[in-house]
Order: C-alpha cells, then sequence, then structure tokens
C-alpha cells in the first residue's frame, strides 16, 4: 500500500502546483513562473525545518506566504506585457530562481554534520516527517488535506465577485476596462494568489521528497503546472484535479513501461486537448451534464 500512497502524494503535489497556475489562467494570461514560486516554498520550508527548528506548520506558512511576496514582486512588471512577452518574461523569471538555487550554498553545522543547501548538490536531509515518526498514509493525508482546502478556497472564489471579475478579464480586457476595472490589479492579484498555492505546494514538495536541488524546478515542472488546467478546464477547479490524477496516475505512472515514449504521448494529448477540447476536458458544458445527471438521479430520488 506504501507505493499507492507515495503515488497519492505526488498527484497531491502536483495538484497543488496545478491549481495555483488555474487561478492565473483564469485571467487569461500564461505564465510559466509557478516552477520559481515552488523553488522558492521549497527551499524555505526546508530551511526553516531543518536549519531553524520549526515545525511543519508554520514552515508551510511562511514557504506560501514568501511565495505570494515574490509572485507580487513579479507580476507588477511581468503582467504590464501579454502573449508571447509575457511567456517569455516568466519562463526567465523560473530560470533565473532555478541558476540562483543552483549556486545557493548554506550551510550549517548541526551534530557534526552539515545541513543546509549545496550549490548544484542539492539540499539533502529534510527529515521531518520520517523524524517524527509520519506513516506514509499520514503524509498523505496530510498533504491532501492541503488540497481540499485550495480547492474549497479556489471554489469559494469561483462564486464569488472576485472569480466573476478574474473571468471577466479572462474574456475580454477590453470590456472589463470599461466597466472600472483595474486590470493590473487583478492580474497581479491572481499571481499572487497563484505564488502562494505554489509556494505552499513547494513546502510540502520538499519534505516528502526529503531531497530537493535545482534541476526539479525546470521547464518540465513549469510545463506540468499549465497542463493540469488546460487539460481539464478551466470551468471547475475539479477538472485539474482530474487531469493531475490522469497524467501523474495513468500517464506516467501505469505506462511506465513505455519509458521515454511518455514524453511523446503527454505532448501528443497536449495537441489533441487543443484541437479537440480547447476548453478542457471538462469544460463548462459537460459539466452542466453532469449536474444536470446527477440532479436528476437525486431528484427521481
Amino acid at each position: 500500500m506504501d507505493f499507492y500512497f507515495g503515488l497519492a502524494q505526488i498527484i497531491g503535489v502536483h495538484t497543488l502546483i496545478g491549481l495555483s497556475a488555474y487561478i492565473v489562467l483564469l485571467t487569461g494570461q500564461v505564465s510559466l513562473a509557478q516552477a520559481g514560486f515552488f523553488a522558492v516554498g521549497a527551499y524555505v520550508a526546508g530551511m526553516l525545518t531543518v536549519l531553524a527548528g520549526w515545525s511543519i506548520l508554520p514552515a508551510l506558512a511562511a514557504s506560501s506566504l514568501l511565495g505570494a511576496l515574490v509572485a507580487g514582486a513579479v507580476g507588477f512588471p511581468a503582467l504590464r506585457v501579454k502573449g508571447l512577452m509575457l511567456v517569455i518574461a516568466t519562463l526567465a523569471f523560473g530560470e533565473v530562481v532555478r541558476l540562483f538555487f543552483f549556486n545557493f550554498d548554506y550551510q550549517v553545522a548541526k551534530g557534526g554534520v552539515k545541513l543546509g543547501p549545496l550549490g548544484g548538490e542539492g539540499f539533502r536531509q529534510i527529515r521531518y516527517f520520517p523524524e517524527n515518526g509520519w506513516t506514509t498514509m499520514q503524509v498523505m493525508l496530510f498533504i491532501w488535506l492541503f488540497v481540499a482546502l485550495v480547492m474549497a478556497i479556489l471554489w469559494w472564489f469561483d462564486r464569488s465577485r472576485y472569480g466573476a471579475v478574474l473571468r471577466a478579464v479572462g474574456e475580454d480586457e477590453l470590456a472589463a476596462q470599461s466597466v472600472g476595472l483595474n486590470l493590473t490589479a487583478v492580474k497581479v492579484s491572481a499571481m499572487t494568489i497563484g505564488g502562494a498555492i505554489a509556494g505552499l505546494g513547494g513546502g510540502i514538495y520538499a519534505h516528502y521528497t526529503t531531497h530537493i536541488e535545482h534541476a526539479s524546478f525546470g521547464i518540465l515542472l513549469a510545463t506540468f503546472a499549465l497542463a493540469y488546467p488546460i487539460l481539464g478546464g478551466l470551468g471547475s477547479v475539479f477538472g485539474t484535479v482530474v487531469a493531475a490524477i490522469f497524467v501523474q496516475g495513468f500517464l506516467i505512472e501505469g505506462l511506465r513501461f513505455l519509458g521515454d515514449w511518455r514524453n511523446l504521448l503527454f505532448g501528443a494529448l497536449i495537441l489533441l486537448a487543443m484541437n479537440l477540447r480547447p476548453k478542457g476536458f471538462l469544460d463548462a458544458p459537460t459539466l452542466q451534464w453532469i449536474r444536470r445527471l446527477f440532479g436528476g438521479k437525486s431528484g427521481a430520488a
């Protein structure tokens, strides 16, 4: 069972980074910076528990807060551009963060052993969970508790005025601006919330893997972050979860015997979705059909 619990941990963390991109995509912006925010959260949370002796919850809160602050700082200059220029700007930011941690060396001697980030060798011995006797199942439940919390918050956003504002900006910026919406403020707020979610996911990732390094936060992770909400659809947060389960559970793990051919399948899946289901597999009509289906059953009962 530990294998399946471990797989559920991976899916949970990838769901978080997908949700961090989901709220940014609602505004019509394509950002490849989520991997950078994820890396910031991972290193910050790991250093706080390993070097400063913090408990896991305040360390995750700090990683989420710093992820939000960095995202807000990046958002102000980056979101003044659109389209391809925004993609390039956020991709460059992600690479800057990755290369920063590639050169980041900060170790402290504890019990005759040096602990902390060591440049290209990464950050080892982030052992909060095993040192405190957490089982694989407990770690999995801990991760999915945060996934459920983030999903509940985003679900509430979707049904609030703020969610309507995000979607209005994503549908038609000119119309949104004509009714008095501050486009920069809306986009930066979405980027900040996305950074907070990515920072949280990074902090959790660092602790369940126990070892992080700069190569883990490259363009592939940024691509996954965008792929989940695109494949699942922006009609609901549940689409991102379904896509993360499908990609990580079936495509990556279930088809492991195919080796590197899975990369081609992943690319083909993206192309298929763009051509056949441009609004995702769980787009608005599909969600309405599901609601009618279950609503009809409950009414008949």
